[in-house]
């Protein structure tokens, strides 16, 4: 009885231990044979993502091993900040160059994009006033973007900041308008390509050791036709408090949309203000409205920061806020172009034309709730709420 027990319960344990002995040496094959599939080689990886144009920025591409080494393994020390895709580190290159790596979130799918788009953009581009591209890394799920490292930051954390903003003198302000107006010129006239920017702004100008400004996030850049005066588009990307009415509203841009970022910028670097005040309930109107308003009753002066109110030259500060009221006025045909930007800079004697009425579509009126602080958006024109404010302008003699 004993012994055909034991043969009973042997039988029970062979059925038992064979088939789960199988199962786990099925699953270990799989896993063995799903890890030993081979990887993408970086040169596939290139022509998959970027087509012909992979032969041109072969030379661009680094491994992630190298990156790692010039990071620390991307440590928590050499984390500099936090771009519009991912995180930025710091970095020292095998020859001892200095570099800001910025790698792409792996969730990010608007991200993907705009590596691709900024990779295809700024390696065919290079000026003073452009930040440097020095390469990419594109493996498997991994996307980095390095750039020369500019040590002082961006406009934006000077400009802003109620003690940083004490470090910029008037000089120091003029150059950087004139710089990011260079900057602009090159992008609209003179690269190979015309290239619209689509989100200038303060946090995107790097100023480098001697406080030159340099253009930087060509996420969001498209590249026109040279001679296309207007390109349409269904889908609206780019920062609120920067966007002509006309591209905010119907979608449609040229380079006078860079324009018009550009003359809030010049007006915010002379004020020390954001353009969008909407969430300070003390603030009577948004900056383009204040600043015409000083503009119209001849007290311009007024609008200056105070931190450069003892030290500054009258003339370039009124030739700077006239340039900027005209580069934000609501029609882009009466906006100038960045070659009649430049020449309003270079002439001493140089008569600019009288400014209207600017662009409103961005105050007090407008629901905040709707038109969060300097927001990032990407979204459909459908989706987007008309909020020009209709006015009629009224012309009147004014300073020149």
């Amino acid at each position: 009885m004993d012994e055909r027990k034991r043969k009973v319960s042997l039988r029970i344990w062979i059925l038992i231990i064979v088939p789960t002995t199988v199962f786990i040496t099925f699953i270990f094959l799989c896993y063995y044979l799903i890890k030993r599939k081979p990887k993408k080689s970086n040169k596939s990886l290139l022509r998959e993502n970027f087509g012909k144009e992979s032969l041109t920025l072969e030379p661009l591409q680094f491994n992630l091993a190298t990156l790692k080494a010039a990071t620390n393994n991307f440590s928590e020390q050499n984390r500099i900040g936090k771009g519009g895709f991912g995180e930025v580190y710091k970095g020292i290159l095998l020859d001892g160059q200095h570099v800001a790596v910025k790698m792409l979130s792996k969730n990010s799918t608007q991200g993907a994009k705009e590596f691709k788009n900024e990779v295809s953009v700024i390696a065919k581009l290079q000026h003073r006033n452009l930040v440097t591209f020095i390469g990419f890394c594109l493996e498997e799920q991994t996307k980095i973007l390095i750039y020369e490292y500019v040590s002082n930051k961006s406009l934006d954390y000077f400009l802003f900041d109620s003690q940083l903003s004490k470090l910029l003198s008037w000089t120091e302000r003029y150059n950087i308008i004139k710089g990011i107006a260079r900057g602009i010129f090159y992008l609209h006239e003179l690269s190979r390509l015309k290239v619209i920017h689509r989100d200038l702004k303060p946090s995107n100008v790097l100023l480098d050791e001697n406080m030159i400004p340099k253009i930087s996030d060509f996420g969001l850049a498209k590249i026109v036709e040279i001679n296309q005066d207007q390109v349409n588009t269904n889908k609206i990307v780019g920062t609120f408090g920067y966007m002509p009415p006309e591209y905010a509203m119907f979608g449609q841009f040229s380079e006078k949309l860079d324009v018009f970022s550009f003359g809030v910028m010049v007006l915010e670097i002379i004020t020390g203000k954001k353009n969008l005040s909407s969430h300070k309930p003390h603030v009577p109107e948004g900056l383009l409205s204040y600043v015409w308003r000083q503009w119209r009753d001849q007290t311009w002066l007024d609008i200056l920061d105070p931190n450069i109110k003892e030290n500054y030259s009258e003339f370039e500060v009124t030739k700077c806020i006239q340039i900027g009221l005209l580069c934000v006025q609501q029609n882009p045909d009466v906006r100038p172009t960045m070659t009649d930007v430049l020449s309003y800079f270079s002439s001493y004697f140089n008569e600019l034309p009288s400014s209207q009425e600017p662009a409103f579509f961005l105050n007090e009126r407008s629901n905040p709730t709707i038109f969060p602080q300097e927001s990032n958006i990407n979204q459909p024109i459908n989706n987007c709420i008309p909020f020009s404010t209709n006015k009629m302008s009224v012309s009147e003699f004014l300073p020149r």
